[in-house]
């Protein structure tokens, strides 16, 4: 077992022992897994010790819309950041496709739209959020309704991958479609773990990824071809395409 997911595993243990949290080896940032001879870079967001936001690139026609515009956000202390990843996907001008909570305000509803082509219309798409604990979640969108009221920060996307523990129906086990991906899948109570390839791969190794080599019950495709992320401890800032909204995980403040 990777250092990551080592320390992962005993965070939650301890968490649900009720031991203090802060007793418990902090997991590096991000790590590399392979998988299936594929590699993969794996985030970790952990309710009790990271603070997550989400953060729009299309509100202000002034900003690059590329990862490093972060750099330069005074609602952003970079000395905090863990790592940030693209969202949930969006349209041309960055706008959310989907849904999009941000400190509980509804910036743009649910899209229930079906039968238009593209991977977000792939039903059935869903929804990340997280809580007023920071607790992270991935419904699917028709379950969203039952969980609207609870969320602080929250983005559609879609196809779901990993769905109480079965695969979407209509991947195929190692379809053509060969791209970078990203996505993102709920470990135990209280973790996430985001993901992004480090090559082309197609949706059905990611989703087996997320069940099988990271053993999360519910997943969500987040996008592809201009997934990237941004990693200060490694370094890596990824910088070849503009993105829309954008998750930034950062040390909580002790106090």
């Amino acid at each position: 077992m990777s250092m990551i997911l080592a320390a992962f595993a005993l965070s939650l243990a301890w968490v649900q022992s009720d031991h203090a949290a802060a007793s418990v080896p902090q997991p590096p940032a991000c790590e590399i897994e392979i998988f299936e001879t594929s590699r993969f870079l794996v985030c970790a967001y952990m309710a009790d010790r990271h603070d997550l936001r989400l953060v729009r690139n299309d509100l202000d026609p002034q900003r690059s819309r590329r990862l490093d515009a972060l750099l330069r956000d005074p609602d952003i202390e970079r000395g905090r950041v863990r790592f940030a990843m693209n969202a949930g996907m969006f349209e041309e001008s960055g706008r959310p496709l989907g849904l999009y909570v941000g400190e509980g305000r509804t910036g743009r509803a649910l899209n229930t739209r079906s039968g238009h082509r593209g991977n977000f219309y792939l039903m059935p798409n869903g929804v990340f959020f997280t809580d007023g604990r920071g607790h992270p979640f991935v419904v699917t969108s028709a379950d969203w309704p039952d969980h609207a009221a609870d969320a602080v920060w929250a983005s559609q996307s879609g196809p779901m991958l990993v769905i109480d523990g079965a695969l979407h129906p209509a991947i195929q086990h190692d379809g053509p479609s060969r791209r970078v991906r990203n996505g993102v899948g709920v470990i135990g109570e209280g973790a996430a773990l985001f993901v992004l390839s480090l090559e082309p791969v197609s949706f059905g190794r990611l989703a087996r990824f997320f069940r099988d080599g990271l053993g999360s019950e519910n997943a969500l495709y987040l996008d592809g071809v201009v997934s990237g992320a941004w990693v200060p401890s490694l370094p890596r800032l990824d910088l070849l395409h503009r993105v829309g909204p954008v998750f930034v995980i950062s040390e909580r403040e002790r106090r």
